[in-house]
């Protein structure tokens, strides 16, 4: 664990990069023609939410006629496993030759999954700070149950990041987004396959976020805040490339299976369990949770995030997002059936109670 690590003892690790092109800055989505050239690709089919239509049809625009072989727009939390059918369905009916995701998690995810058994490469154009685009993470839904896994055939050949695209999120989305991405680089920090680099990564992520959140909820306009968005954003490819290179832990699989099992929305639910996943590992991974204080700007990592959510108007409990406390039972059973790996084995009684904190809201 890279928790193990001190300043004096270098640890053994491994670090592996990817092939993966990013493009950062504002106006850059002016250059995705210029990237699917690069990539020698000439049809995309572009894929969107139904709220972001209007989004993805100016990224149609910006590409051109002959180049968009149509738009889907039925992305939806957590790939149902009907819908990403009936989008590889309708890649191969429009002759696409790769997917353009325009939007978060969701969006991107769908392409993930159109990926996973087409090989049609995806282009990531993200406007949250879910990270999904950073990761070879895949999770498709069916019959009630999220199952993860990963593949490099679904990480996205190219990002393209462009700040501007962010200006219009929402408030309340970009905290839970933004804090969502913290969870990624927090996990990180004390992954058993983690290393130095990661370390580093993790740390400058959590900062840049944690210093953006505050002034995008403060509505600065202008040039301070297309500087916050261009923070958040910068934090969450750092937050999603830790996710990325490293294994998850309880955490991620409380949101998994919270997000799947109950329907509950992602975002909101990586915000209220952060704070009480942490807490449940704070005794066996001390210098992680100093990493991720310092970062934070706190003097406790656990209560550090929960008041970070609290400070900016996020949910801060499961009650408040849909959850019914008489699921508590079933969601604590389903979690214990395929644990992940974490640094404090998972005890029945113990999770049981991180979930009851979850669901009222009691800071750690």
């Amino acid at each position: 664990m890279t928790d193990m690590q001190t300043s004096n003892t270098m640890q053994s690790f491994v670090y592996a990069s990817r092939a993966q092109r990013v493009v950062f800055g504002p106006g850059s989505l002016g250059g995705l023609a210029a990237e699917l050239d690069t990539l020698g690709l000439r049809r995309a089919l572009v894929l969107c939410t139904p709220p972001q239509r209007a989004q993805a049809e100016r990224v149609a625009a910006l590409l051109g006629g002959p180049r968009v072989a149509g738009i889907f727009d039925q992305a939806v939390m957590h790939v149902p496993i009907e819908i990403a059918r009936q989008a590889q369905q309708v890649a191969r009916e429009l002759g696409a030759d790769c997917a353009v995701a325009v939007g978060g998690g969701s969006t991107i995810g769908l392409g993930k999954a159109i990926a996973l058994d087409s090989r049609l490469p995806v282009i990531a154009v993200p406007t949250t700070y879910a990270g999904s685009e950073m990761t070879p993470i895949y999770g498709i839904t069916e019959a009630g149950l999220k199952k993860t896994g990963k593949d490099d055939r679904v990480l996205p050949r190219c990002v393209v990041y462009d700040p501007e695209l962010s200006l219009s999120l929402p408030v309340t989305l970009s905290v839970t987004s933004g804090i969502n991405a913290i969870a990624h680089a927090a996990e990180g920090l004390y992954a058993r396959d983690g290393n130095p680099i990661m370390d580093l990564m993790a740390q400058e992520g959590i900062r840049a976020l944690a210093r953006a959140l505050p002034a995008i909820q403060a509505e600065a306009d202008g040039a301070r805040l297309l500087q916050a968005r261009s923070d958040a954003l910068y934090g969450a490819w750092l937050c999603g490339a830790v996710l990325g290179s490293v294994g998850m832990a309880l955490h991620h699989k409380l949101c998994h299976t919270l997000g799947g099992s109950f329907n509950l929305p992602h975002a909101e639910v990586h915000t209220v369990v952060l704070p009480h996943a942490l807490a449940y590992n704070a005794a066996a991974t001390p210098q992680a949770m100093e990493r991720i204080a310092a970062a934070l700007g706190a003097p406790a990592a656990p209560a550090g995030v929960f008041d970070l959510a609290n400070s900016l108007g996020a949910p801060t409990a499961l009650r408040d997002i849909g959850m019914r406390e008489q699921d508590l039972d079933r969601a604590c059973d389903i979690a214990l059936q395929t644990p992940y790996p974490n640094p404090r084995p998972l005890e029945r009684a113990a999770l049981r109670a991180l979930l009851q904190n979850a669901y009222d809201g009691a800071r750690p």
